[in-house]
């Protein structure tokens, strides 16, 4: 396997620190507000990565973590006594800050989930992890890396000048970059210092802040992720993961401060590319946004997840209105050719390995657009042993269809019903095998009134029914 160093700037062999187990570290929410697609497609690009290294045997330990602290996070509920609630929004009345991060950490978990992104070995909260967080600060400090504020604000910030390789992972010189928002600019030695620990203020919510040697606060934003990467994949681990956005100043903060504590931290860095809209960058302001509820409210969540996930991870990925139409007929396609094999094969089928294409393109940097060439070619093979009644070939075809749609996420093929509801799905599947069956008797016994009937009730309904020398088979109409 091969994958993009965004550290190093190149495609480089992936060999794990660990044989036979891989340790993953990618940026979770900062849990302010509802999920918005760009996490969503960050989340769905890590867990094909997940599917894939564990396809490959690797035993994966994924971490995700969660930001239940944060400025805006205290602003939000702040705003919520001050003004209360819009009309409708919230009838559990005004919020605190720690319910209002339960809240969206809960919308998140609830989109992941319907995407069908696996859910992580540990994921772990900022705010459960203060100790570790205080003891890499102390560490810092004592190795001449941090410094408490220059004033008597009790904050605490990282000095850049102090560690050659900062400005690493961006290949950026200090000289050149802009100031840290961090505080008062006074506190710092250097405005482009950034916070460890931050003071608390008078104006902070009660339960809003810790004990710490350098006074009460809160973590800065940074300092969370290198803690929690430290105690659950320990000082070195193979990828630590995230959106383009995060490269600067996050993850750049966070390789310096864990190299400068001496930890080798990640062995890989992998970050993936933007969601726009139609060729621009999406922005409430201008009205070109959608969000992941929006999109699950036009489509099924297999063929959300099949539009999220089919670009190449590195690659902006272009919204279009018509890309959720474009999917589901993808997805349909697939789902058409697995229901037909079945029927004609006898059985559910199961998956057996992906051909060798689709694995040389997981391979060379998880090049899902390459792997998604080949399981349509897949499809197409498929349904040219259908036509041609080779049951063998079908059989065959359709184990590494799900074994790929399995890598993909997409493992839930055949089931795609109403809303991509499983239990609706198989209602629907005996519904209509139901129907079929009284069609046929009713061939049989040459009644073709009733027969057409039966069919054009199917019809109606959005089932299309195709008679083969194997039998009646049915998609639904798209």
């Amino acid at each position: 396997m091969r994958f993009y160093d965004t550290r190093q700037a190149k495609v480089r062999d992936f060999t794990p620190l660990v044989p036979g187990r891989a340790g993953l570290y990618y940026c979770g929410a900062t849990v302010q507000g509802m999920p918005h697609v760009g996490h969503v497609r960050s989340a769905i690009a890590f867990d094909i990565l997940t599917r894939w290294l564990e396809y490959r045997g690797l035993a994966v330990t994924v971490v995700r973590n969660v930001t239940d602290i944060d400025d805006k996070i205290l602003e939000k509920s702040a705003a919520s006594f001050a003004e209360g609630f819009e009309p409708g929004e919230h009838d559990r009345g005004r919020e605190e800050w720690f319910a209002l991060a339960y809240r969206f950490e809960q919308e998140f978990l609830r989109a992941y989930d319907t995407l069908g992104v696996k859910r992580p070995a540990y994921e772990p909260r900022a705010t459960g992890h203060i100790p570790e967080m205080h003891e890499l600060i102390a560490d810092l400090v004592e190795r001449g890396h941090a410094y408490p504020a220059l004033d008597d604000s009790g904050d605490v910030y990282f000095d850049v000048r102090s560690w050659d390789g900062y400005g690493s992972l961006t290949r950026q010189k200090v000289d050149d970059l802009q100031d840290a928002p961090d505080a008062d600019p006074r506190g710092k030695r250097d405005p482009r210092d950034f916070a460890l620990w931050k003071g608390s203020k008078p104006s902070d919510p009660a339960g809003a802040s810790w004990p710490s040697p350098w006074g009460r606060g809160r973590p800065g934003w940074h300092l969370e992720c290198s803690a929690m990467a430290g105690k659950y994949l320990g000082s070195a681990f193979d990828i630590h993961g995230g959106g383009l956005d995060l490269r600067f100043p996050h993850h750049e903060n966070e390789l310096a401060q864990s190299t400068a504590a001496g930890h080798d931290f990640a062995n890989f860095w992998m970050h993936n590319g933007m969601v726009t809209y139609e060729g621009e960058k999406m922005s409430k302001s201008i009205g070109n946004t959608i969000s992941p509820a929006e999109m699950l409210g036009l489509a099924p969540a297999r063929v959300v997840r099949y539009f999220l996930g089919q670009a190449h991870y590195r690659s902006q990925l272009d919204y279009k209105p018509t890309s959720l139409e474009e999917a589901a007929a993808a997805v349909e396609r697939i789902d058409t050719f697995v229901r037909n094999a079945r029927a004609l094969t006898g059985h559910d089928g199961a998956a057996t390995g992906v051909p060798g294409a689709f694995g040389a393109a997981m391979d060379d940097d998880l090049n899902v657009p390459q792997a998604l060439a080949v399981l349509h070619e897949t499809v197409r093979s498929g349904n040219t042993a259908l036509a041609a009644s080779d049951a063998g070939r079908a059989a065959e075809a359709l184990g590494e269809v799900l074994a790929m749609t399995a890598v993909l996420g997409l493992d839930t093929v055949g089931t795609a019903g109403p809303g991509g509801d499983p239990a609706a799905a198989a209602a629907l599947e005996s519904l209509v095998a139901a129907q079929l069956e009284a069609r046929a008797a009713a061939r049989a016994s040459r009644d073709w009134a009733a027969a057409d009937a039966i069919r054009d009730s199917l019809a109606a309904a959005g089932v299309v029914v195709e008679d083969s020398a194997d039998g009646a088979r049915w998609t639904l109409e798209p």
